[in-house]
């Protein structure tokens, strides 16, 4: 069984359109098994049902005449699948505690370790009309009071870092032009129990910083704190 990060080609494109929001409608059954028959143990029943198993995780995939993954409670058990069996992995739980968002206007990306190689989740605004609306004026941000309204793109988001521990957060730019101030304020008036958890913001200059090289700073970040 190879892991995540080893991941690439079509096997990669797959792993992205299953964890990908807004969910994919272009994902067809044979490459959904062809990656986990790339990840995990996959055997044919008698009755033609293929169980997969990884990392004492089960699902249980049903013969389909259709070509793709047309229904979205399918498309849900493949994407709950993987992240319940990601997070039973050893090497998952050991590194758990320490989550990283980067987050823009266009894109929130989630790494469950800050380990070279993982893999991120995406989660990107169903339109470009979900992006946030910015309050550009508004004078109530600075001190915390500003009200941003919910919406399709920092729900996912929150949704995704529910039972997660340490969570550090990097975005471009400041104040109320920050994707990332605004989330985090949002965090905190919608879901107080994750904010509570983010342990650090930073200011980065995404354009210029490879992947390797935003979480080789978040390891940095992380080997600054004390164990938990």
């Amino acid at each position: 069984m190879n892991p995540t990060h080893t991941l690439s080609g079509s096997h990669l494109r797959t792993y992205t359109a299953i964890l990908q929001h807004p969910a994919s409608h272009n994902l067809e059954w044979r490459d959904v098994r062809s990656l986990f028959n790339h990840i995990a143990d996959v055997v044919e029943q008698p009755n033609g049902n293929l169980r997969v198993t990884r990392n004492g995780q089960v699902l249980v995939m049903h013969t389909h005449r259709t070509k793709d993954v047309a229904e979205i409670e399918e498309l849900m058990e493949l994407r709950h699948f993987i992240e319940r069996s990601e997070a039973a992995a050893p090497a998952a739980e050991a590194g758990a505690a320490q989550w990283l968002v980067v987050i823009n206007h266009h894109e929130a990306r989630i790494y469950r370790s800050e380990m070279a190689g993982t893999l991120p989740e995406r989660i990107m605004p169903h339109e470009p009309t979900d992006f946030f609306r910015h309050a550009h004026n508004s004078k109530d941000f600075s001190r915390g009071k500003e009200k941003p309204d919910p919406n399709t793109f920092f729900e996912p988001v929150a949704e995704a870092l529910a039972g997660t521990a340490r969570i550090l957060v990097f975005g471009t730019g400041k104040g109320t032009s920050s994707e990332m101030e605004q989330f985090v304020s949002w965090l905190g008036q919608h879901h107080a129990g994750t904010a509570a958890r983010i342990i650090g913001t930073q200011v980065i200059d995404e354009h210029h910083l490879s992947e390797a090289q935003l979480l080789s700073k978040a390891r940095g970040f992380h080997s600054g704190l004390p164990a938990t």
